[in-house]
């Protein structure tokens, strides 16, 4: 497989586009799913509006939705964490495009996992926290596999949070529906010793139906918990 253009010119490096009021520079050729994820557009714009005033960490943050949205809606910090030097890039780039004020967010360049355990260990919480990870399970067949992986994140983003503060997560694989994801999150929970509060399911937008007799076409799904 080749990656190439069928017919007519190059894209430019970057477009830009707008969603929710944001601007973002994407980058089509080298960006993942052609440079920026549609599907979370609704999500974002309503886990910003728990942000006022809080104090954020966003993992997986790619360009930065969820931290562009954040600080739209007066967020008082935004942590953003990626393993891509080029959406750390991208996301610094995004926060210049927008004017917002750079000084409110600190990104960092690492492996999610290891840098919650950074956290843990120097004692930082945070207010809310947006777990966003890449697809853990591509099959059926890995579904042990990315139930440890879930698990094991969703415990450590509940230790880090403020008593009674929001954890978004999400999964957008289509082999783990919601009520494995549900049950994934209450193992976390019991891991964590934290009592833990559905607030309110994520979905993907409209734009993205499911049909009826392919249920791994629902293959975003998201949690907003409230955690004691």
């Amino acid at each position: 497989i080749e990656n190439g253009l069928l017919w007519g010119e190059n894209p430019p490096e970057f477009l830009e586009v707008k969603e929710n009021g944001i601007s973002y520079h994407i980058n089509i050729a080298e960006g993942q799913k052609s440079g920026f994820y549609c599907d979370q557009r609704d999500n974002r714009s309503i886990l910003a509006s728990y942000t006022d005033g809080k104090k954020v960490l966003d993992c997986f943050s790619y360009s930065g939705g969820f931290t562009l949205n954040s600080l739209a809606k007066n967020a008082k910090s935004v942590t953003s964490v990626d393993s891509s030097a080029l959406a750390i890039e991208t996301l610094k780039q995004n926060l210049t495009l927008n004017k917002f004020d750079v000084d409110k967010v600190t990104a960092i360049q690492s492996d999610v996992n290891k840098q919650l355990r950074a956290f843990k260990e120097s004692g930082e919480l945070f207010d809310v926290i947006v777990l966003d990870p890449p697809k853990y399970a591509p099959s059926r067949s890995a579904m042990d596999r990315a139930a440890r992986a879930y698990k094991d994140l969703n415990r450590l983003g509940m230790l880090l949070l403020e008593k009674g503060g929001l954890l978004a997560t999400f999964s957008c694989s289509g082999a783990v529906d919601i009520e494995t994801f549900k049950q994934i999150i209450a193992w976390s929970a019991l891991d964590a010793g934290k009592e833990v509060q559905i607030i309110k399911q994520f979905c993907q937008p409209e734009d993205h139906p499911v049909r009826i007799s392919f249920s791994e076409g629902e293959y975003l799904k998201g949690l907003l918990l409230r955690v004691l």
